[in-house]
């Protein structure tokens, strides 16, 4: 677990993020990486906000396994709701499944997705449309990767949560990948559903000059937003 700015926390997952948002009156734990990280979130979640310490809720920016992965046993275990974008809940409740991942494109993360599920889990009656507000932040529509794939924002410092409108990483190479050397990039290439509005995605993103940018993949990076503009400008398409 590692502090990257006021109240907010990152706990790095071999494949994807979570972040713990708030302070111990009061606090949500966005994304909840790949199946299996229930314990590792509930212990530095305590580390963090004391010994029994649970959310408000868990939110997800969007619905792929490798973020909403530890969700059911992290909300059956706290008893606490899960929201997500409306967009999202049929692929959280078993009601449509995403696309097949499309490998047949460039890149390395296109080859290591061969070996990903490419549905994710059903939260039945614990997920519910978005419909509640943390203090500070802004919720930013930003879908392209999913279709209600969903961001956040805290104005007064610039934090932006991009789940995987982005990535901070090079997943379209080995070494990148592999060494998981800092770079603002586009979002995972096989998992991508719609390009023209992830582009659309990235450049409303890029418009705010974040002062934080903390994806699902890669580690968070600060004084970025240049960096980012150029990915807007020369947002490739694959």
């Amino acid at each position: 677990m590692l502090e990257i700015a006021r109240d907010v926390a990152l706990i790095p997952g071999i494949i994807a993020n979570a972040y713990l948002v708030g302070n111990r009156q009061s606090w949500v734990l966005v994304d909840t990486a790949t199946p299996g990280n229930q314990r590792k979130i509930r212990r530095a979640a305590e580390a963090r906000f004391g010994a029994g310490a649970k959310p408000a809720a868990i939110l997800l920016t969007h619905g792929h396994f490798d973020h909403a992965g530890s969700a059911p046993q992290l909300a059956a275990g706290w008893q606490v709701p899960v929201f997500a974008h409306g967009l999202e809940l049929p692929y959280l409740t078993g009601r449509a499944h995403y696309p097949p991942l499309d490998t047949s494109k460039p890149g390395f993360f296109s080859k290591l997705a061969r070996l990903f599920p490419s549905g994710t889990v059903d939260l039945g009656g614990r997920v519910h449309e978005l419909a509640m507000e943390f203090e500070g932040w802004e919720t930013i529509d930003t879908p392209g990767h999913t279709p209600g794939h969903i961001s956040y924002y805290r104005p007064s410092d610039g934090v932006l949560l991009a789940g995987d409108a982005l990535t901070t990483m090079d997943l379209d190479s080995f070494w990148g990948t592999l060494a998981k050397r800092p770079k603002v990039c586009r979002p995972p290439v096989p998992a991508t559903i719609d390009w023209l509005q992830a582009r659309d995605s990235v450049r409303l993103l890029a418009a705010l000059r974040p002062t934080w940018i903390a994806a699902g993949h890669g580690r968070p990076m600060r004084g970025a937003a240049e960096d980012l503009e150029r990915l807007a400008d020369d947002f490739v398409i694959p």
